[in-house]
């Protein structure tokens, strides 16, 4: 008996590698798909911005990244005791202006240059909403927790987005025309819009997604929005808020990302390299013990076994470890 709607994912038409340098970026759903990446050992940049949620704001990083953009005093603002950026997420604040200056432009620095390389770009939009500053009109990322009446929210228009997502494609395929795009919508509700403006919200996205997918051969689709709100579509899936999916779901959505978007050779290797991490986050009561010894020269033949086999694995801190 079949209790859930089957969503047929095609495969993508050139799959991520274990050699491929994968650049993901947007919304925090972002986060639950390059944490696994990074488990496995994929080559991963996540989010040099922090957390981003609308199309303007991907699309204002990702366009800092292509030109190298370099930020100065003057793009930052003191609030709350802290130093902050309009384009960037809280984890890039600080006390002291000039750390948190360089800690902006540090990561700027290794987006640039991750992204001439970058083999697949992928980005997961949250949001339609868009916040600006009422006193310059400027549109923000993130609003730190400012004052709400220093902000004009709108709804961007499904040209908008899509004209916008298109330009910055368009840059990024001149200083790097083999580079692939996969976009997805978080499956993540901004229920504070509304239950009605959140599904307004995700429909402008889908449709501009779509539209940019039917423009350029190197643009891809994966339909993480409709693995949970379509197949999945049960608050057992979700956390207590209602609103996040748990782990579960994430698992879900994340299984169905290998099946259709890594390169069966990858999917092979995957579970012997989450066996030696698994093995490595492993914390023994009596680490003096010969079985504990015996445990880790165990896991170290097995690491060097499979960077041998695999050179493309960078698994020298593992390896240290064991050898300890």
């Amino acid at each position: 008996m079949q209790l859930t709607l089957t969503l047929d994912i095609p495969p993508l038409p050139k799959a991520i590698t274990y050699t491929d340098n994968v650049l993901l970026i947007g919304s925090c759903f972002t986060e639950h798909i390059s944490d696994r990446l990074q488990q496995h050992k994929f080559r991963v940049l996540a989010n040099p911005h922090g957390i981003l949620f609308n199309p303007l704001s991907v699309v204002s990083s990702l366009d800092g990244y292509i030109a190298g953009k370099q930020y100065t005093e003057n793009d930052l603002f003191l609030l709350n005791e802290l130093w902050n950026s309009w384009d960037h997420h809280t984890r890039f604040s600080n006390i002291d202006a000039t750390t948190a200056l360089n800690t902006i432009n540090q990561s700027q620095a290794s987006a640039a240059a991750f992204i001439k390389k970058a083999d697949w770009v992928i980005i997961t939009l949250g949001s339609a909403f868009q916040y600006y500053l009422k006193e310059n009109g400027m549109p923000v990322a993130n609003n730190h927790r400012a004052p709400a009446q220093w902000f004009e929210k709108k709804l961007l228009e499904i040209e908008d987005i899509k004209t916008a997502l298109s330009n910055t494609i368009q840059a990024l395929h001149d200083v790097n025309p083999f580079a692939h795009v996969l976009l997805t919508i978080s499956p993540v509700r901004h229920i504070r819009d509304g239950v009605v403006d959140n599904n307004r919200s995700k429909a402008r996205l889908i449709e501009a997604v779509h539209a940019l997918c039917g423009m350029y051969e190197q643009v891809h689709y994966f339909p993480a929005y409709e693995l949970v709100i379509d197949v999945l579509r049960d608050y057992r899936f979700y956390d207590i808020d209602f609103v996040h999916p748990n782990f579960p779901a994430t698992q879900y959505v994340w299984e169905h990302f290998v099946k259709s978007c890594i390169s069966p050779s990858a999917q092979e290797i995957m579970p012997q390299v989450l066996e030696i991490i698994t093995a490595r986050s492993h914390r023994s009561r009596f680490p003096e013990t010969n079985a504990h010894k015996k445990f880790k020269e165990s896991y170290a033949e097995k690491t060097r076994a499979l960077m041998n086999k695999y050179p493309v694995l960078d698994m020298a801190d593992e390896l240290k470890y064991f050898e300890q």
